[in-house]
């Protein structure tokens, strides 16, 4: 299949047309930023790890009854998918307290969190993607209440699987982001990726960090061990195509 047209470039995806109307090319780059992009660096085959670790999450989501935008991935870094009408919201599901949530609420570092946040951020790199509530939702059009519920329940779904999935690895889910869009018939299906980009990873034994939270903080030379680490695990030997 043949890239036709870019339709939108990202921080480290872009997008092209197909011959094929219903289906988008997913190129995942080699790109790594931070601070709404305003740090940036390059990273040997960071595309590739990426778009393969997302290709097999979506793959055992598919197998747990969850409909994703994952068709193929013919090359390491290039994934076919569905085309889907992206819904400006990142869903965020946070299993244990870390990060931005230890900075703005008295809520001790590390604690685990029994039921799971779920939180909504408006995706919007001008506004610094700032929090939502259902009200605010509302108000911008972005999604109905009973989207908002939906959204929600597959989050929470995804977590269920995903949680158990990395424990099987020896990985904790510390916590993750995802983005949903919607197909040429309405439906609400799971888009964009889920990889250490996306996700905070800790060792189970170690608490080592193995996800993008290493570049965050400045140790470039450590990022992509941490990257082969979870392809690694998670991934059979014959699954393995980087």
């Amino acid at each position: 299949m043949n890239k036709k047209e870019l339709i939108n470039q990202g921080k480290v995806k872009s997008v092209f047309t197909t011959d094929n109307d219903s289906e988008v090319i997913i190129e995942f780059r080699d790109d790594m930023t931070a601070g709404d992009g305003e740090r940036k660096e390059v990273m040997n085959n960071k595309g590739a790890y990426n778009a393969v670790i997302s290709a097999k999450i979506f793959k055992v989501l598919e197998e747990n009854g969850i409909a994703t935008q994952f068709i193929d991935l013919p090359q390491p870094n290039v994934m076919i998918a569905k085309k889907l009408e992206m819904i400006p919201i990142e869903v965020i599901v946070r299993n244990i307290a870390t990060g931005s949530l230890v900075r703005k609420y008295p809520i001790a570092n590390g604690t685990r969190l029994e039921p799971p946040i779920v939180q909504m951020d408006f995706k919007a790199d001008e506004y610094h993607d700032p929090m939502l509530n259902d009200s605010i939702i509302k108000a911008l059009g972005i999604a109905t209440q009973e989207e908002i519920d939906t959204l929600t329940q597959k989050a929470l779904k995804i977590n269920e699987i995903l949680t158990k999935f990395f424990a099987d690895a020896g990985i904790i889910l510390v916590d993750y982001k995802v983005e949903f869009g919607k197909d040429t018939e309405g439906n609400i299906v799971l888009g964009d990726e889920i990889s250490p980009d996306g996700c905070r990873l800790w060792d189970s034994e170690t608490l080592e960090m193995l996800d993008k939270e290493l570049f965050r903080k400045g140790k470039d030379d450590e990022v992509m061990d941490a990257y082969i680490e979870v392809y690694n695990r998670i991934l059979t030997d014959d699954e393995k195509v980087i």
